[in-house]
């Protein structure tokens, strides 16, 4: 028995499966850019990066340290030692130096106050770095964020992320709360492949009343059931909250964190986060988002 497990962006993914339903044989097949684009679907923004330098038009530059609440060690710079456009190729680059008292420098984009979106496909095209306390993510944050008195009310999407010394997994995660909650998966690639061999494409469909994760084509999680609460008040606001509303794009390069765990004498400098390309979609106004 055959059949399509999925098309999303550049692949389908075809399976094999014996008399006990257990799959023996996967494969990805490349489609056409007519084959790939869902009728339901229109490209609404992109950056495929072809300028000289990224586009301050879209994006801006973090530049500040801290810690971020997760005890991270970078200080982020808009040099271009650590972000800057190579060969049509966003690069965000972390290295092991001394700035303004932190002991690694690194970079973060967002597109805050430039680009936002409420719904839509979000698909990127990424080759991911590993080592021990490396913690690249791609994510979103409302243009809001003090509508439900801020975060974690206010709501995070994770569209990806992935802590170095496991460069085999990434994650797909929500946030939101009082109290914060997060709920997730995680997919694995096979054969011992790892996120840093090569590009891969990061999709998520984010509908009303559903988000869906998706790797090179392949949906590994669905999320339907979320909350939100005021705290100022303690009051539950109305679902599909917080998840109603604009949020802006994110892509870092983190060094250390109380989740990915602090560099060692393993980890080698200077890390690359690669990105090939971003794209946008939206549904047509007035259709279905079943």
């Amino acid at each position: 028995m055959t059949g399509v497990d999925a098309v999303i962006n550049k692949y389908i993914g075809l399976y094999e499966v014996d008399k006990e339903d257990k799959v023996i044989n996967y494969k990805l097949i490349t489609l056409t850019e007519e084959e790939i684009q869902p009728a339901h679907w229109t490209l609404v923004w992109e950056d495929s990066f072809l300028d000289s330098e990224v586009d301050e038009k879209n994006w801006n530059f973090v530049n500040s340290g801290g810690g971020f609440g997760n005890k991270e060690l970078q200080y982020y710079t808009p040099r271009k030692e650590n972000a800057r456009l190579e060969e049509q190729i966003l690069v965000l680059e972390a290295h092991k130096e001394t700035w303004k008292e932190h002991p690694y420098t690194s970079a973060k984009l967002t597109t805050k106050g430039k680009q936002s979106w409420t719904y839509g496909r979000f698909s990127i095209r990424a080759k991911l770095p590993e080592g021990q306390g490396i913690w690249p993510a791609i994510w979103m944050m409302p243009e809001d964020m003090e509508l439900y008195s801020g975060w974690p009310s206010c709501g995070e999407i994770d569209i990806m992320e992935i802590v170095g010394h496991e460069p085999e997994t990434v994650h797909g995660t929500l946030h939101y709360g009082v109290p914060h909650t997060y709920t997730g998966e995680s997919y694995t690639l096979p054969h011992g492949q790892k996120f840093s061999d090569d590009f891969h494409e990061f999709t998520l469909d984010w509908e009303p009343e559903e988000f869906r994760w998706y790797v090179d084509g392949i949906l590994y999680a669905k999320q339907t059931n979320w909350f939100s609460t005021n705290d100022q008040n303690g009051t539950e606001v109305k679902y599909p909250a917080p998840f109603n509303r604009d949020f802006y794009l994110q892509i870092n390069l983190a060094v250390g964190g109380k989740w990915p765990g602090y560099p060692d004498e393993t980890t080698n400098f200077p890390q690359q986060m690669l990105i090939d390309s971003i794209k946008v979609y939206q549904k047509h106004r007035g259709e279905s988002n079943d």
